[in-house]
């Protein structure tokens, strides 16, 4: 089948149409987009289920706020305010803000570490994610084959050098071989020759112009000084034969002036020994000494190729064949497709992190179990030598697939649509599924994944289309970095909600305690803060004091701990306590200075509206100086926050000074004290609520030291 969307390389052919439209190949792969479904990031998940968990929580209160102020006999527009203001209060209008910020500056310095993130959300979801399912060539592998071994009937000999650049040696029995032996020459000639492939150098980069397995035979040859111009116009060639699957060999005439014809020979071992009848130095073929050697070498995770050689009469055609009963067995060359360095680094720090990598390749499972080993995802944790083909993945059943797909880490043989199977029932099995892909039929398993990741350098435009995320440089080192940005960010948006949540909840906690058991003084209930005021809190706290949060430096041990469960609640139950304790700390300090303000003010003679007016900015004073000291708790969720860095964020006391000239005006100037209904204070009223704000500092610094002692007596426990 010849599939219309894919391009023909060489030859011609004569075919018949047998589908078109929605019953071709591309029609197949549009039809499994359009009813894949793309799922909900656990983030986006989270946030709705803190939505509807406010807004019921608000509704109530306020409704039940309304109906103690009508029991106790307070005015029905006393109360109906009270419950509007607490309404007010307890909406954190700033978090929006906040989540889409910080997921904004996650997405700018993923940008620089190559990750260009399409879907603002998965930003954060990369940090749950549980399970990295990702290709091998070019992403775990340098995508650049380097030929490591020659064997001849003497021994192995290594070559040493990684990649394009024409620079190594060679060693046998780890000695330099030099100089360098006619029979080792000979093979490195025939690769040389027996090849359609090109050595560049654009930039100082070393690239290779066609086929990477040819390439890597030419770069083996330049290692040891072989000129590849030179021999190529020497040696001119007359006459090839192709290489093809059914032949399995390629083989090219070459006839330079003075020199006798030559024939050079490369293919699969078993078809160039079966055609040899001797070695290079004349003794009889061996195939068993052969088949050996190139099964133990493919058994490594090496392409093995072969090379012979012959010298028949000049007027030979390579057609004719004749040459083959000629032909001298040179030897085996073996290459793979090296690890990149930084990838193994990066699957290592995955899986310290609790992250499950999955490799899943076309390649034999041979290679495959070799690359795997030397990358460390096999014989690792639950995971055995074990390798799972395509043809299995095909042939389980979905309940099947979801135990063999936790089997093993490599997948090998695999065809892109058993990669949407196999994210489905990683998926069905609870885990947060990461994928990566390049080609059009990846697509279906990309946008099914919570993360798709396509390939910025080698894949095409509906692939990337459907991921979320494109790695610029195609390596998986980048993933590994995303993921690490995904958690900070997490952290940070954490962070943002522990300081936002309990300023809403102490402003609605004053009006309870106001609405519950303040006086009314002329004819109105008495209210420690007005519902402007709560706007002007919830607006500064949002923005100067909130947002610096967003650019929090990553906590140490960010890659050493375990993803979030999947369903884990956005507010974790220590969250919780944690909101609840600041919000009592704040009301308790804003209520009691409140109340000092307005009996001290009417004891000395002052109106009852001033006296309100100068107790109510004393009450938010309290509020913003106390969030100024919480912001600095908030640095760090349960360390102190110079862990982390003393000056490791200077927006947070930019935002702190800023915060602190803001209250200055809102004290001070005039403008502001007729908009809020402020009174300026003096030292001592700032110096009261200074302290309270640094009672409720360091209550929290002691209940985290408390939250630390007990996580290590915990640990210690359980280590014994």
């Amino acid at each position: 089948m010849a599939f219309g969307g894919t391009l023909v390389t060489a030859g011609t052919a004569d075919g018949v149409v047998v589908a078109t439209g929605a019953a071709s190949e591309l029609g197949r792969i549009s039809r499994l987009l359009s009813e894949t479904t793309e799922l909900q990031t656990p983030l986006t998940r989270r946030l709705a289920r803190l939505a509807r968990v406010i807004t019921l929580a608000i509704l109530v209160v306020a409704a039940l706020i309304f109906l103690v102020g009508m029991w106790r006999d307070n005015p029905f527009l006393d109360s109906a305010l009270a419950a509007i203001t607490l309404a007010v209060a307890s909406i954190p209008e700033g978090l929006p803000a906040v989540i889409t910020i910080a997921s904004a500056i996650g997405v700018q310095r993923m940008a620089r570490r190559q990750a260009i993130i399409r879907h603002l959300p998965a930003v954060e979801t990369l940090g749950s994610t549980t399970v990295i399912c990702t290709d091998k060539t070019g992403t775990l592998t340098r995508n650049e084959m380097t030929v490591e071994t020659l064997w001849v009937p003497e021994g192995e000999i290594e070559l040493s050098g990684v990649g394009y650049a024409p620079e190594g040696e060679l060693y046998r029995d780890g000695q330099t071989l030099d100089p360098l032996p006619e029979d080792i020459q000979q093979l490195l000639i025939a690769g040389l020759l027996c090849n359609d492939a090109q050595l560049t150098s654009e930039g100082g980069r070393w690239r290779i112009v066609g086929d990477p397995t040819e390439g890597a035979l030419i770069v083996a040859a330049s290692k040891v000084a072989l000129d590849a111009d030179r021999l190529r116009q020497t040696f001119l060639r007359n006459d090839e034969i192709p290489f093809s699957s059914e032949s399995q060999f390629m083989a090219t005439l070459h006839e330079p002036p003075e020199h006798p014809a030559t024939v050079y020979v490369k293919g699969a071992p078993e078809v160039i020994a079966k055609m040899s009848p001797a070695f290079f130095d004349g003794q009889p073929m061996s195939i068993e000494a052969v088949h050996e050697a190139a099964h133990e070498l493919a058994g490594r995770g090496m392409r093995v190729l072969a090379m012979a050689m012959a010298t028949p009469a000049s007027d030979t055609e390579l057609e004719a064949l004749s040459w083959q009963h000629e032909l001298r067995f040179l030897g085996l060359v073996d290459m793979t497709d090296p690890p990149r360095e930084e990838a193994v680094k990066a699957v290592r720090s995955c899986q310290q992190a609790g992250i499950i990598v999955k490799m899943v390749t076309g390649d034999h499972a041979e290679t495959a179990r070799a690359i795997g080993r030397s990358i460390g995802l096999l014989d690792c944790a639950d995971i055995g030598d074990e390798v799972v083909t395509g043809r299995q993945i095909e042939a389980a059943s979905d309940d099947e697939l979801i135990a063999l797909s936790s089997s093993t880490n490599v997948f090998a043989r695999v065809a892109p649509e058993h990669k949407l199977r196999l994210v489905k029932a990683l998926q069905a099995n609870g885990q947060v599924v990461a994928m990566t892909g390049d080609g059009v039929n990846d697509a279906p398993a990309l946008k099914r994944a919570e993360i798709g990741v396509a390939m910025g350098i080698n894949g095409t435009a509906v692939a990337r289309e459907a991921a979320d995320i494109v790695l610029a440089d195609d390596n998986f080192a980048t993933i590994s970095a995303a993921v690490e940005e995904g958690r900070r960010v997490y952290d940070n948006l954490a962070k943002s909600l522990a300081f936002i949540l309990p300023t809403s909840l102490g402003q609605a906690m004053i009006i309870l305690v106001a609405v519950l058991f303040f006086p009314i003084t002329d004819g109105h209930l008495l209210m420690p803060i007005e519902p402007v005021q709560i706007l002007w809190v919830n607006l500064v706290v949002a923005i100067a004091l909130a947002l610096p949060l967003a650019l929090e430096a990553r906590e140490p041990g960010l890659m050493q701990r375990p993803p979030r469960p999947p369903n884990e609640p956005l507010l974790s139950t220590f969250l919780v306590l944690r909101t609840f304790l600041v919000g009592a700390l704040m009301t308790a300090g804003a209520v009691w200075l409140f109340f000092r303000e307005y009996h001290a003010d009417l004891l000395a003679g002052v109106s009852t509206d001033q006296a309100r007016s100068a107790a109510q900015t004393a009450a938010v004073t309290t509020i913003i100086l106390f969030q100024m000291l919480y912001l600095l708790n908030c640095r760090s969720l349960t360390q102190t926050f110079w862990r982390i860095g003393l000056f490791s964020n200077r927006w947070v006391y930019i935002g702190i000074c800023a915060t602190l000239g803001l209250q200055l005006a809102f004290v001070y100037l005039a403008p502001f004290n007729r908009l809020f209904h402020t009174r300026p204070l003096d030292a001592a009223d700032w110096v009261m609520s200074a302290a309270v704000a640094l009672g409720g500092f360091l209550i929290i610094s002691m209940e985290k030291w408390l939250w630390r002692r007990k996580e290590g007596s915990s640990n210690t426990q359980e280590h014994v």
